[in-house]
């Protein structure tokens, strides 16, 4: 039989928000992988995701294997291929011995996740693996329950853009309709909260961070200050509407 390689999505921290058929696939695996950072060595950073940290409430601690992956690797790309090479040959051998393995991911494992590469990598090295995914609940849908913020009504559009990418990139997408959603803008926070005043967008938008999480914080974006947030933050910043219910229809 093939061996199976399975993404599943757990969510954006709370081990409640893993969905029935996420536990499942979790719990069927005969091993759970998930992604730590590398230290400035290479070796495991020595502190648990938080994937695995949802993972650890379903599944036995015999059961997770961590894998290194370069997830703070941007600038240097041969460094962040040798990784990902790393991390797929990992996972390639546990396969060669176990006939399911599961890939825990934060969100969803088809949302901006490090599945995407790891799959990719074992297909190549991996003849005849069948890959799934399990979907996750993303950020930007617990930021808008936690919020009461909503992300799309009637015809709105909905863009979700990473702000690893550049500022330059959000501003684009605050000049178009509908609610513009920001991944990773933690470290851009100064650049955010002016793209938001001069785009007249400021005063309904919020960000998120540690989402489900004791720390967690969810804040009006106009507190923004320019100081670093974390990494992994959130923004939902609504279109301008009128209040009447079905407007946007």
């Amino acid at each position: 039989m093939s061996s199976r390689l399975i993404g599943v999505g757990v969510g954006p921290g709370d081990p409640e928000l893993v969905t029935v058929k996420g536990v499942n696939a979790l719990r069927a695996a005969e091993v759970v992988v998930v992604p730590v950072m590398a230290a400035s060595d290479g070796a495991d950073g020595g502190e648990p995701g938080r994937a695995e940290a949802t993972v650890a409430h379903y599944v036995p601690a015999e059961k997770i294997v961590r894998v290194v992956f370069a997830l703070n690797e941007r600038s240097d790309r041969a460094r962040r291929e040798a990784a990902w090479d790393a991390a797929g040959e990992r996972v390639a051998r546990l396969l060669g011995r176990h006939g399911s393995v599961a890939f825990a991911t934060i969100g969803d494992p088809n949302v901006y996740s490090t599945f995407t590469y790891l799959a990719q990598t074992i297909v190549e090295l991996v003849p005849g693996v069948v890959v799934e995914s399990v979907p996750g609940i993303t950020a930007m849908q617990e930021l808008a329950a936690r919020s009461g913020a909503v992300l799309t009504e009637g015809t709105e559009p909905l863009t979700l853009v990473p702000v690893t990418a550049g500022a330059a990139v959000l501003e684009e997408a605050l000049a178009g309709p509908g609610t513009v959603v920001a991944y990773k803008f933690g470290r851009q926070a100064a650049e955010v909260a002016g793209a938001l005043a001069r785009a007249g967008r400021l005063a309904d938008a919020v960000w998120g961070s540690a989402l489900g999480l004791p720390e967690e914080s969810v804040r009006p974006a106009a507190e923004l200050d320019g100081a670093p947030l974390p990494y992994l933050s959130t923004l939902i910043a609504p279109p301008r509407r009128d209040g009447r219910r079905g407007g946007k229809l």
